[in-house]
């Protein structure tokens, strides 16, 4: 583990501009430097670094935060491969801190077997170049199936030599132990004792985002074979549901192109990458997880799913569709001429042929849906009505309402049906998943929607949000900017006072009893108020950015696209006014806001109570509480200048 004081060092050496400059050009924009997107597709700069802030921020996807948290955006890394990164870049020497024994033998046993399993993709990937039986078998294979040595050593392709043992006793030799073996799978125990799980098979090396070996596929050539592929067990570095394969080989082609291939095979992804399709993965020999479709949205949010012409197939690509849109990514659908799969389609075309196809014959998910629902039954009533609500309920997997609602109109078109059925059948669906969320059987509670009335006097969730964020927005801006407020003394008189903004919020919010309703800006305001008391002192936005959780959501509050040249009011006469010349005004809004919705929410509580009880002296208290809170919401209305009804 990376010692705090290696962190804090990496933290402190680490100049964003250079640490980015390895990835993007970028050019002077005043104070800040400028570039392409490295995350997007853009003519326009949008992508700004801030080396006074130490942060990123791009503006095309929204995507800030510091050098630490670039790394691990662009490059998908973890954070303790982007400090070593950074430590690496600047020559300084990691240091671990101890950890109890537990834990030393969980890291113990992880590098143990991250290992054996670099020896074994050395030891397959030898077999299939140095041995004899490894070049006249496995490199033949690969060669007939038209793959170069380009791609082979590319994906690491190997070969496990026909014997009992070999990998066992070389591993052995090597200082490797058997029990690691049997923990990764690669070598089983049966009545007869140890022996290899992969023999005379050709390999196919799985790896992780990282490039690291974690798993192995072997196909056999022996036709007498009727298991045609086996795959390494599921162990402590191998969880095959949130794996991909080809996926670190075209992680970058994914970016670039922001687009995916979604594939079944093995093959597929590598004759489709030789072909030049470098932005091709498959499901690892597993149906579509949704761990694998979150790691697809990591890359880009348009994924094509490329399968096979066949009932399988189309079975699998429907499938395929609800997983994909119910994670948000934008779906289309390509299938082969019969008797053709991606890699048999890539290997019998030119180039330029594969191109056209892929680019002229990918369908809207909803035109294959109609499509393969119909096949043969277009003029069958009771046929069209199920495909009907097979094709929307995939329709209600989308969330956003505007996305959702093109497609209502686009098969309201295709399917000739009236979009209001469409959108009736629609909120059926929405309402039961909305039901299942919240823990409610859909089948006991009414089919007509109960409407609920805002409740009066409250804002909504999404405004509240919007001015908490901007109490954090300010904290990490001005909190150590000083205002001028005016006190009573105990005498009874008007005294003006200096504070820090930080001071004065943090005891406003506490005073007033006001907890923020949204994580990222309640962790702010912690880390403002705990910093206080161990430190006397507030946090710096360098300090903040530092935090990986909070990096992307403070480089957003810290950042702007826009910047006014230093001359702008001697040039052009034009003046404008700032939050710093109004800081008291900045400060005091959001804060009065928050309040006013307290005190709406605690008056909404009072009449509730007024109506429910029956004792005298309790509905007395709840009526001076009630013009008390009257009394608040005047004065709140002074404040913005306006009755608050």
């Amino acid at each position: 583990m990376i010692s705090r004081n290696t962190i804090d060092k990496i933290f402190e050496a680490a100049r964003i501009e250079e640490v980015v400059q390895d990835f993007v050009q970028l050019k002077k924009a005043g104070s800040n430097l400028k570039g392409l997107s490295p995350f997007a597709d853009e003519k326009t700069p949008s992508f700004f670094v801030s080396p006074a802030k130490g942060i990123f921020k791009d503006f095309s996807s929204g995507k800030g935060g510091n050098a630490v948290t670039f790394l691990m955006e662009l490059e998908h890394m973890t954070y303790p491969e982007a400090l070593r990164y950074i430590a690496d870049k600047y020559s300084i020497e990691i240091e671990e801190t101890e950890m109890d024994p537990k834990q030393k033998e969980e890291q113990s046993l992880r590098e143990s077997l991250v290992l054996v399993n670099k020896f074994a993709f050395e030891e397959f990937e030898n077999n299939l170049w140095e041995t004899q039986e490894g070049k006249s078998i496995g490199l033949s294979y690969f060669r007939e199936r038209g793959f170069s040595d380009k791609t082979i050593r590319k994906f690491g392709l190997g070969y496990a030599l026909d014997q009992n043992d070999a990998l066992l006793k070389a591993a052995k030799d090597a200082g490797h132990k058997e029990e690691h073996l049997l923990n990764l799978g690669l070598t089983k125990e049966g009545n007869y004792g140890k022996y290899d799980f992969f023999r005379g098979r050709v390999i196919f090396p799985i790896r992780n985002v990282s490039g690291r070996c974690i798993a192995f596929a072997g196909r056999t050539l022996k036709s007498d074979n009727k298991v045609k592929y086996i795959n390494s067990p599921e162990s402590e570095l191998y969880d095959k549901s949130k794996t991909l394969y080809g996926l670190y080989e075209g992680k970058q082609n994914i970016i670039k192109e922001d687009k995916c291939f979604l594939v079944e095979g093995y093959t597929d992804v590598i004759s489709l990458n030789q072909a030049g399709v470098e932005y091709a993965v498959a499901s690892s020999g597993t149906s579509l997880t949704t761990e694998q479709a979150r790691l697809i949205k990591r890359y880009t949010k348009n994924v094509s799913v490329l399968y096979d012409g066949d009932k399988a197939g189309i079975n699998a690509a429907l499938r395929g569709i609800d997983l994909l849109l119910q994670e948000g990514l934008q779906v289309k659908v390509l299938l082969f001429p019969e008797g053709h799969d991606p890699d048999s389609f890539a290997r019998e075309s030119s180039q330029t042929e594969l191109e056209n196809y892929l680019n002229t014959q990918a369908k809207d998910f909803t035109d294959f849906m109609i499509e393969v629902l119909l096949d043969g039954h277009e003029d069958d009533p009771v046929k069209r009505a199920e495909a009907t609500r097979r094709i929307v309920e995939s329709l209600s997997l989308i969330d956003d309402n505007i996305t959702r609602s093109i497609y209502v109109q686009r098969c309201s078109k295709n399917l000739e049906i009236p979009e209001k059925a469409l959108l009736s059948e629609l909120n059926k669906f929405l309402r039961k998943r909305t039901l299942k969320k919240a823990g409610v059987d859909p089948q006991i509670v009414q089919d007509e929607p109960q409407h609920i009335e805002d409740q009066e006097g409250t804002l909504p969730l999404e405004d509240v949000a919007i001015w908490e964020r901007e109490i954090a927005r300010i904290l990490i801006n001005y909190g150590s900017e000083e205002i001028e407020i005016e006190l009573q003394s105990e005498e009874g008189e008007e005294e003006k006072v200096k504070v820090q903004v930080a001071e004065y919020i943090l005891h406003d919010l506490t005073q007033d009893e006001i907890g923020f309703q949204t994580e990222v800006y309640r962790s702010i305001v912690d880390i403002y108020q705990s910093h206080f008391s161990e430190n006397g002192n507030f946090p710096s936005s360098e300090y903040l950015v530092r935090n990986p959780k909070l990096s992307e959501s403070i480089a957003a509050m810290i950042s702007s696209p826009y910047e006014l040249s230093e001359n702008w009011a001697e040039r052009h006469k034009i003046y404008t006014d700032t939050e710093e010349k109004d800081l008291l005004r900045t400060v005091f809004d959001p804060l009065m806001r928050l309040k006013l919705n307290k005190v709406k929410t605690s008056m909404r509580e009072v009449d509730d109570a007024i109506k429910s009880t029956e004792n005298e002296e309790e509905l007395h208290l709840h009526l001076q509480e009630k013009m008390k809170l009257d009394q608040m919401k005047v004065a709140l209305s002074e404040f913005f200048g306006s009755a608050i009804i």
